[in-house]
């Protein structure tokens, strides 16, 4: 097979602007992608040329999207010091951590406003800090400690069906799955559902904000791409003295996961570039820049985290809605729980903020579901409350792979074998979100026996996830 030659003048042409990124994208897809074809390798130009801050965790692609979110620095700025000693924190699971997630938790660390912190043991590396840490901070919001995708969060709910009925009436089940859904970056509705966060006065506080409002009307109710899904399942319900009063027993369940869309990606980047040129910091800690919270910027980012927070629980609300009145059952309990956000919690008797990026609340008696994978058991689970991981816990099985890496070493032979072995019906998906590419939501649970309680699991059957062709890069059939 020959390897993939493009030229700067190829990636120009599809919108790319003169200047660094050119080279830079040029040498990623030559070297991690020198086996697809120039077309597969331009289409995915062109999705990172879209929507460049979905990008920004891979630890590969990531490199051609910081060249295209563009943060600026202050002019003549001096750079803040780190700390030399940082603060004392606990790290869950460690034998599962990858090397650069440990070093990013290291340098957040050392940041003068930390006060707090732990890694959960689903983390891996991201952008600033590490997906799967927590860290608490004085007085001070760090808009990548928050994330990108504002308030992603998960959503369950428990129907009284027996579960045995998904597979009597699987096509009943997957019809009503994809006729309510809509996944992909940048995908809209043609008509917008009516909901109460539309009207929010942040809006109209906020210009910025206000510019957001129409693509977040048209995109309420809809969900992103990457490890975004909605999927039926098969709920068991082990504890009997369970807080949300279901009988032991399996049940058919709905379980979401997704964030903000568009209104927190722009919100995400809008204020990491004015944090950025207010608190200038060396470059190892550049993107963990913040906003003090009494400044007009801090508190126009905490008001649209907020919204944006709000706005991904609706855009949950209103998929489970449709998806109940469609197969004609109102749910008997919901779980719901969010990660990729920020609180103002108590520490030591005074109040901290406290980010958790791609960590789960998990306070004393905070109940919270924490998924594997496509075709592993997510966990319905309550907190413990333990101060040593500030009151945290995983957010899922978290990945072991980048997109890229899985792209380069999962086969669609392998994914069609583990699917089938395991009953799951994949719609959309690719070979990036395979069970492959995640750890042993197992073993990461056994890691934070100390933070949660597990109060029933759910097992997937029917799975929904973005079926965007570019998916499927190493094998796509023209």
């Amino acid at each position: 097979m020959s390897k993939l030659s493009l030229t700067g003048k190829q990636i120009r042409a599809i919108g790319y602007p003169e200047g660094p990124v050119v080279s830079v994208a040029m040498h990623v897809m030559c070297t991690s992608f020198k086996h697809h074809t120039e077309e597969q390798a331009l289409d995915i130009l062109k999705d990172i040329l879209a929507a460049p801050e979905t990008y920004a965790e891979d630890a590969v692609l990531g490199k051609i999207a910081e060249k295209l979110i563009v943060l600026p620095e202050a002019e003549n700025a001096v750079q803040i010091p780190l700390n030399e000693t940082g603060i004392e924190y606990r790290v869950f699971g460690a034998k599962q951590i990858e090397e650069g997630a440990l070093k990013q938790m290291a340098v957040a660390a050392k940041l003068p406003v930390a006060v707090a912190g732990a890694l959960m043991p689903d983390a891996h590396q991201g952008y600033g800090l590490p997906i799967g840490g927590v860290l608490a901070t004085n007085n001070a919001i760090i808009p990548y400690a928050v994330g990108v995708d504002i308030g992603c969060r998960m959503c369950l709910s428990i129907f009284d069906i027996e579960a045995k009925d998904l597979e009597k009436r699987a096509s009943h089940y997957q019809r009503e799955l994809v006729a309510n859904t809509l996944f992909g970056a940048g995908q809209e509705f043609k008509e917008t559902t009516d909901h109460g966060i539309l009207e929010s006065e942040v809006f109209d506080e906020i210009p910025f904000v206000k510019n957001l409002q129409h693509k977040a009307a048209r995109q309420l109710g809809s969900s992103g791409s990457g490890n975004h899904f909605v999927e039926f399942g098969e709920v068991e319900i082990t504890d009997a003295y369970n807080p949300f009063h279901v009988p032991p027993g399996k049940y058919v369940g709905l379980l979401s996961h997704s964030g903000s869309r568009g209104l927190g990606a722009q919100i995400a980047g809008y204020y990491t570039r004015i944090a950025m040129m207010e608190t200038p910091l060396p470059q190892e800690a550049k993107h963990l820049a913040w906003l003090d919270l009494d400044t007009e910027a801090g508190m126009e980012y905490w008001l649209s985290m907020n919204l944006a927070g709000d706005y991904a629980s609706a855009c949950h609300h209103t998929i489970h809605q449709k998806i109940a009145k469609a197969i004609g059952h109102k749910p008997v309990a919901m779980v719901e729980n969010h990660h990729n956000f920020a609180w103002k919690e108590l520490w030591e008797g005074k109040e901290v903020i406290v980010h958790r990026k791609g960590a789960t609340p998990a306070g004393k008696d905070v109940l919270g579901i924490i998924p594997g994978s496509m075709t592993a058991p997510g966990f319905i689970v309550k907190g413990k409350g333990e101060s040593s991981s500030v009151n945290s816990a995983s957010h899922g099985a978290g990945r072991k792979m980048s997109r890229s890496k899985a792209l380069a070493n999962i086969t669609n032979e392998a994914l069609k074998k583990e699917l089938a072995e395991h009953g799951v019906k994949l719609i959309g998906g690719g070979l990036d979100e395979a069970p492959f590419a995640y750890k042993d939501i197992h073993e990461v649970m056994k890691g934070q026996t100390a933070l949660v309680d597990v109060l029933g699991k759910f097992l997937p059957k029917i799975v929904q996830m973005d079926g965007a062709k570019h998916k499927d890069w190493r094998n796509k059939k023209r």
